[in-house]
């Protein structure tokens, strides 16, 4: 997604996909459906806002990113409102749970499948298109100057990125920051080719996820804190510390 935008702070949600994907899950939970269906129409919510995103900006995908831009930030605007009319509504019972997907915990995760689909969906990614992210990171004009189809490698990465993301919200709820953080903390320590920068990406944040968990059960034990509150805490000082340095 930062290959994609050009821009090392972007991050998959900047699409919506976390908006969308809480929106219908916590229709589902106040609703009183079983988890395994709010992890679907969670999932359903995530493609319903890359839809939308590629309708709305994705026509001009191949010239510019900005509209495809600006449309993930307005509907992840939309969302959020609606997300807060959702809440002002729900059910007082029901409240913790949604809030806790809202802000990321692993304890909602029951489907490894789709994870295991969402890491080697990112692996084969990373192994087809690492030459071309490479390329992409130069202009567009000397990017299809080298070879590569500008428009379709695009679309590929929006595609791979928004489904990738889909399914991990589905299971864990929306937990910030991993994305946004590794990736920039990775070329800040000489990480570049996508070919091994990808394969880091994954491993560092997986393991900045696990520690994150760990912290978030036992910080406060016997209470738990949602892990996305952990990554936030992680995340923010270390963004800030990492954007200063030269």
């Amino acid at each position: 997604m930062q290959t994609l935008f050009r821009n090392p702070l972007a991050e998959p949600y900047l699409l919506g996909v976390s908006g969308g994907a809480g929106l219908l899950a916590l229709l589902g939970m106040a609703a009183g459906l079983a988890w395994p269906w709010v992890s679907v129409l969670a999932f359903a919510g995530s493609l319903l806002a890359l839809a939308l995103a590629a309708a709305l900006g994705g026509r001009l995908l191949a010239r510019d990113h900005t509209p495809l831009l600006l449309a993930g930030v307005m509907l992840a605007a939309g969302f959020g409102a609606l997300i807060a009319l959702v809440l002002s509504v729900a059910p007082t019972e029901r409240l913790p749970g949604m809030l806790f997907f809202l802000m990321g915990d692993l304890a909602w995760t029951s489907n490894p499948f789709m994870l295991w689909a969402a890491l080697l969906l990112a692996v084969g990614a990373a192994l087809s298109l690492s030459r071309r992210l490479d390329v992409l990171q130069l202009s567009p004009l000397k990017a299809a100057s080298l070879g590569v189809a500008v428009a379709p490698t695009r679309w590929m990465l929006f595609t791979l990125a928004g489904a990738c993301t889909a399914l991990v919200v589905a299971q864990a709820g929306s937990i910030g920051f991993v994305g946004l953080m590794v990736p920039h903390a990775l070329r800040k320590t000489g990480f570049s080719g996508h070919r091994v920068l990808l394969p880091a990406c994954a491993l560092a944040g997986g393991s900045l996820l696990v520690l994150a968990d760990a912290l978030a059960r036992t910080v406060i034990a016997p209470r738990e804190l949602p892990v996305g509150v952990l990554t936030a805490l992680l995340g923010v000082p270390m963004m800030l510390w990492l954007l200063r340095k030269p």
